[in-house]
């Protein structure tokens, strides 16, 4: 039988609040659990990638549930747990996805780009700014509908692969560094290589595909603009082969994405 301590002290265990966070965040992912609720996959400022129960979002009484949908910004209040967090409170701040839920090229761009925010965000609660930012300015340019869903979208993959370190060599060799313009490409190799260091199987891309993915990746999006559909193609063709490569396995979302000539 426990003493009178004892009992005091598993009783204050038991009242014991857990820690309590809020943060910004965008929502990468929504999964069923049970017959109400969801594990919401997200993207915050502060802590990283987390993943949260929203108990009763499927609910037509839930106070949230129509805020917690993928592409969302959000103001998102959690308590921690062990495996997964509990989201508490929920305000919107700007839900992209309700802009361009029937507009599949966008649909299916945004889609590619949250699933690669989330392979690029293996370890939980590890602080990612310059990809949240990443993230979010991608899916406010496709909300906007201002350029073409495949041009964001290739500009996030290369900007996103910089951030984690695999920026394909755009002008220098990127086996011996010797300055370019080289014509030939190898994933495996990160890029453009020399006559010198060309391995078998190098692709031999146009300079104006290569010059289309140097203005992506530095935002010079004057020099984008007006760019032949083959070239954009063969441009595209190369930012997935890198990507995938170093993710090392495909992304599911990128063989739906629409290539069609549309900006809205």
């Amino acid at each position: 039988m426990a003493t009178r301590s004892e009992a005091v002290a598993q009783t204050r265990l038991l009242t014991v609040r857990k820690p309590l966070y809020r943060d910004h965040a965008l929502v990468l992912r929504v999964q069923r659990l049970g017959e109400a609720d969801r594990i919401i996959t997200l993207l915050t400022r502060a802590h990283g990638r987390v993943r949260a129960v929203a108990k009763g979002v499927r609910r037509t009484t839930s106070r949230f549930g129509g805020r917690l949908e993928p592409f969302g910004h959000i103001d998102v209040q959690c308590t921690e747990g062990s495996s997964l967090d509990t989201v508490t409170q929920v305000e919107g701040i700007e839900l992209f996805g309700r802009r361009f839920i029937e507009d599949y090229p966008r649909y299916t761009a945004a889609s590619a780009i949250v699933e690669t925010a989330e392979r690029l965000t293996p370890i939980e609660r590890e602080p990612s700014l310059r990809l949240y930012l990443l993230t979010l300015g991608a899916l406010n340019a496709l909300s906007q509908g201002e350029r073409l869903p495949t041009l964001v979208l290739d500009a996030y993959f290369l900007r996103a692969m910089a951030y984690a370190g695999w920026a394909p060599a755009l002008r220098d060799c990127a086996v011996c560094a010797e300055p370019g313009p080289h014509r030939s490409f190898s994933v495996p190799a990160g890029g453009l290589v020399c006559v010198n260091c060309r391995p078998p199987g190098a692709a031999h891309p146009t300079q104006t595909a290569i010059g289309l993915m140097n203005a992506l990746l530095e935002g010079n999006w004057d020099a984008v603009e007006g760019v032949d559909v083959k070239v954009r193609n063969e441009s595209s063709g190369l930012v997935a082969a890198h990507l995938q490569w170093h993710l090392e396995r495909g992304l599911r979302s990128l063989p739906l994405v629409d290539r069609r000539e549309t900006t809205s």
